[in-house]
């Protein structure tokens, strides 16, 4: 039960959030409707690919459950996009608070990020490790990345820097198919995906305060997906345009073709999978514009769909 203080910030947020909506005609916080809100929603940190725009960070989102933040993925820049994000009234994202992320796979776009989620945190006051929950391999990169770094965690826990001394560890939890996490909140269960030539990789599902949210990580169309979804209330899932991918070079449509999912096999996945909102992330255009990929989507499906950008919140 909220006390009456936290109910009054509870009131005073969504009521700057709807004025902040309706002065700049944006919907907010991030582009949801306030009425939108609810106890377990989808925030989009970063939406991106290994390709280098500006305004896509790299993928990362964050699924919040009663003010509690479970992120999904480490890609570039995920901790300043969860500062904006708090800056919006996503007070759950405030730093000290990202202290548990699940690795879909480790490609690099994935988890170039995930230094700055060990020690950045850390430095701006959070005082309990970083839990990461991720495909076998991960506990080589934690290592290596703290090597990496020790000399940094040295100065600042010997030196002038006030600094406590357990934010800056990392729990290791390398995961298999199944239920991989569960608290008061949440339920997390990992599912396999086929993404190219990873032999581990994983979309992730959660269930809490009523709602699922389904994010399918890098994949192809996937029979697991459509299970873990089976109505779900949202599903996150990465896509390329099909008229894109046609004028694509030969090797480059053999590799993608192995690794991701068309605008059109999404159509297909998404009639059986039936998610009450389908969310678009990951994008890979080449050439084609937001507004054609989801048109794309709508062809053979029409359900709801929606072309995710950073900060956006579902």
């Amino acid at each position: 039960m909220l006390r009456h203080g936290d109910l009054t910030r509870s009131l005073l947020l969504g009521v700057m959030a709807l004025v902040a909506g309706c002065g700049s005609g944006e919907s907010a916080p991030g582009g949801a409707r306030p009425a939108d809100m609810s106890r377990a929603r989808v925030v989009l940190l970063g939406t991106g690919t290994p390709n280098a725009e500006p305004e896509r960070s790299g993928p990362a989102l964050a699924v919040i459950v009663d003010e509690r933040p479970y992120l999904v993925d480490a890609g570039p820049g995920i901790v300043r996009r969860a500062h904006a994000a708090r800056d919006r009234g996503v007070a759950a994202l405030d730093a000290p608070n990202l202290d548990i992320v699940f690795l879909t796979h480790l490609h690099s776009d994935h988890t170039l990020g995930l230094p700055d989620l060990m020690f950045t945190p850390w430095v701006l006051e959070r005082d309990r490790p970083l839990a990461v929950y991720g495909p076998p391999g991960v506990a080589a990169m934690v290592r290596h990345l703290s090597e990496a770094y020790a000399e940094d965690v040295a100065i600042r826990l010997e030196g002038l820097e006030p600094a406590n001394p357990g934010g800056h560890r990392v729990e290791v939890h390398e995961i298999s198919a199944g239920l991989v996490y569960q608290d008061d909140k949440v339920r997390v269960t990992a599912f396999p995906v086929h993404h190219g030539s990873w032999d581990h990789a994983f979309g992730f599902r959660f269930e809490g305060a009523g709602r699922t949210i389904v994010v399918s990580g890098d994949a192809t169309p996937s029979e697991s997906v459509v299970e873990h979804c089976n109505g779900c209330d949202v599903l996150v899932h990465e896509v390329y345009s099909q008229s894109g991918y046609e004028g694509r070079a030969p090797v480059w449509q053999a590799y993608h073709a192995q690794s991701h999912t068309s605008s059109l096999q999404l159509a297909a996945l998404a009639h059986r999978a039936r998610p009450q909102l389908l969310v678009l992330y990951h994008q890979l255009l080449w050439g084609a514009t937001p507004e054609e990929l989801v048109a794309e989507v709508e062809s053979g499906w029409d359900g709801r769909v929606a072309y995710g950008k950073d900060l956006e919140v579902y």
